[in-house]
């Protein structure tokens, strides 16, 4: 479906007062959600808890946060399904360790069926591998650290 299409879908469940739609088309099929208006339900008034005074425990040992990975971070730029290589039965884009340029591609992600190349950005080598092939990624997560 194309996005003048699902534009004008948006548009019309927007002015309508329909809630939801869904169109099927194909192959594929969108799902429209209209959100519920804020500040349309009664305002809840709760009491005050009890304050109980409980007993202090003893000083526990802190966890340890593992430290920032290091390098130059390599970013998801959209939400999608990330791909270590470029189809099922072939060898990865980059493995731990491999030299890679800026304009390298890396990864694939896959979002709303289309197939995105994703490129190093840096110039330098492969030091970490945050994400496993098949996971979903989200806006701005980290992907690669290249050193």
């Amino acid at each position: 479906m194309d996005l003048r299409k699902l534009k004008t879908l948006i548009d019309l469940v927007a002015e309508s007062g329909i809630s939801e739609l869904e169109v099927h088309e194909g192959e594929g099929k969108v799902r429209i959600v209209k959100a519920p208006l804020q500040g349309f339900a009664p305002p809840v008034q709760y009491a005050p808890a009890p304050v109980i005074a409980a007993p202090v425990p003893a000083a526990t040992p802190v966890a340890e946060v593992p430290a920032a990975p290091t390098g130059n971070i390599v970013t998801s730029p959209m939400v999608g399904t990330f791909y270590r290589s470029p189809g099922p039965g072939k060898p990865a884009f980059v493995e731990l360790g491999k030299a890679v340029k800026a304009a390298e591609p890396v990864c694939i992600i896959e979002a709303m069926k289309l197939l995105n190349e994703i490129e190093a950005g840096f110039d330098g080598v492969i030091k970490e591998i945050l994400v496993e092939n098949g996971q979903p990624v989200e806006f701005g997560q980290p992907l690669f650290v290249i050193a």
